[in-house]
Formats: structure tokens, sequence, C-alpha cells
């Protein structure tokens, strides 16, 4: 079917007009310069910034057989938010910087900068894309650069947990992982190639977590209400509950002790599942656990393993790493 004329490929367009059709969805701006100049002009009230950066690339991050533009810049968005939240932070800005093959679609980029959009809308109200970047690419690769600022408070560290903390998360835990499961064992043809989503043969359980692969919904507020009672430490959950709770663990010369039978239903798939973005935090107490959180085990003094599940050392898989897990094929 031949595109019809108003959706022309970036190839067929200037930098300028595409970069139009781009602001046209991303709204307005409450920054002192936003996008359209040189660079924008961010307050700053609180004298720090907190600043992360987070790259999705065709192949090991996504694959455009299953996710729209939409979902890819409500991700992108989402999975740079959660880092932010993690330190304690409110995000304040994003800039986007997206390198894109000459045949990729007009409306395709439309629907990225809607999702970008989106997304803050709807997990940190306020902040926005306030600048970026455009360039030609063989790889689909969209690079978001999130800025946030900490009001007042300290940065949550992942260093800071101490033995005789609680351990207690925030969001879901295992849904992720088992979306992408879904997607490598029912949407590939018999050479390994991802083919499209039939969003009509998922039943309401598998649709959800298909959302939280594609859409996921961290708790952006959560990591600002963790840093006001008293979280020691805290990160985001992006690469499986047990991997991540090893690099806190090894930062904070500790070791976390996780009850499995905290984590639900399904625990394994709790503690391995990749991209959740949950929010994993320590406390002094459980009475310190503001709304959101739940505790799922314990800090305890060093031994010879960072991670125990149930008081055991865990022996299982270690979590999602692209290195290692990506299986080279396209879509």
């Amino acid at each position: 079917m031949t595109p019809p004329p108003t959706d022309p490929t970036v190839g067929e367009l200037s930098e300028g007009a595409i970069l139009g059709r781009i602001l046209a969805r991303l709204g307005g701006s409450d920054a002192l310069v936003g996008p359209g100049d040189d660079a924008a002009v961010l307050a700053a009230p609180d004298g720090r910034v907190v600043a992360t950066t987070d790259t999705l690339v065709h192949g090991p991050d996504f694959r455009l057989a299953w996710s729209s533009g939409y979902d890819l810049g409500w991700k992108a968005a989402a999975v740079n938010l959660a880092d932010i939240a993690a330190m304690g932070a409110r995000p304040t800005a994003l800039l986007v910087a997206l390198a894109m093959p000459n045949d990729t679609r007009a409306s395709f980029v439309e629907q990225v900068a809607e999702g970008l959009r989106a997304a803050c809308d709807a997990l940190a109200p306020g902040c926005a894309v306030e600048g970026g970047d455009l360039t030609v690419s063989d790889t689909l690769t969209i690079a978001v650069t999130a800025l946030g600022s900490l009001d007042g408070r300290a940065p949550i560290l992942r260093s800071g947990a101490r033995a005789g903390n609680v351990v207690a998360v925030a969001g879901r835990l295992g849904a992720a992982g088992r979306g992408l499961a879904i997607l490598f064992d029912r949407f590939r043809d018999a050479a390994g190639e991802p083919v499209r989503v039939d969003h009509d043969a998922l039943g309401d359980d598998d649709a959800a977590a298909l959302a939280a692969q594609l859409r996921p919904t961290p708790p952006i507020v959560d990591g600002m209400a963790a840093a006001d009672a008293g979280a020691t430490a805290m990160m985001d959950v992006s690469d499986g509950l047990v991997l991540d709770a090893s690099r806190m663990a090894a930062a904070s010369g500790v070791t976390i002790d996780i009850d499995s039978a905290e984590l639900g239903a399904g625990p394994a798939a709790a503690l391995t599942g990749g991209e959740d973005h949950a929010l994993l935090a320590a406390f002094p107490s459980a009475d310190a656990l503001p709304e959101g959180f739940r505790v799922i085990g314990r800090v305890v003094e060093r031994g010879s393993h960072a991670v125990l599940v149930d008081g055991a050392a865990y022996a299982g898989p270690g979590g999602w790493d692209p290195y290692r897990d990506w299986d080279a094929h396209g879509g």
C-alpha cells in the first residue's frame, strides 16, 4: 500500500520540517527558554541538577514489529523518569535525540513525540521535552537525557543501606519480564524474526503483561515520598530484582535477604524479570514506609553472598543483560 502524500519519509523532509511536526505534539514548555533555540534554559532553584541518560536501540532494546512509535516515546520517557525518581528527585525536563533511517515515516516520528508527551503528563506532570537533536542513522535510536530537581532533599544513593533496614519496593515486579517472554514465545516466525502482535489474541492478563513491557508505568511520585520518609538507599529495578538488589548490596557493603512470600504469585518472575522500573528502597524500619511501598525483605550484615532469597543463596538466573541476552534478530 502506497503511503499517502501527507505521510512522507524523513528523508523527504528537511530537519526543520521534521522538528516542526515534533514540536507541534510536545505541548507547551515552562522552561525559561524552551525548544527551538540552540539550547534550553532551565531554572535550577535547588542549585543542584540530577541527570541521567538512557538509549533505546532497535534490536537489543526494542523491535518495530512489536512496538509502535507511541510505545517507544512512552518507554523512552518512562525509563529515564524512573532513574530520576530513584534518586528521590522530581523530574523536570527531557532532552531527546532521534537517529532515524531515511525511510522512517513522518507519522512514526509524530507518534514518538506524542508518546513522550503522554508519559510525562501521566507519570511526571510538569516535566516536558525541552530540546534534543535529529540525525540520520541506519539504526533507529532514541537517546534521552532526563534532568531533575532534589527540591532541598539529599539524594538517595544505592550505597546507603544498613544492616537492620527493611527492604521495600514500589511498583510491579515481574510483569514486564512476562510481557517480554510472551513476545519472544508467541510473536516470532520460524526463523526467530519478530512478527506483529495480534492484540486480539491476548487475554486480559497477557495484555496487561505486554503493556507493562511496552509502556511501563514506574511509580515516579513514590521516589520523592521515599526520600521524604527517610529512605536510606534506593534504585530503579530495570534488570531484575535479584540483579539490582545485588548492586545495592555491593554498593552498601551489605547482604539483602528477600522474602519470596512477599513477592506474590509467580515469585520467580518477580526475582528475575527485567524492565519493571519499580523502585527498590531500604528504610530504617517498616514504620517509616510511605504509601506505595511494601516490605519484601531485610538488610543483614555482609555475608558470602550479596543477595539471599528466604535466607539461602540464590542460584537462579541473574536478570536481563543486553550483551548476553539479545538474540541479534531485527524486527
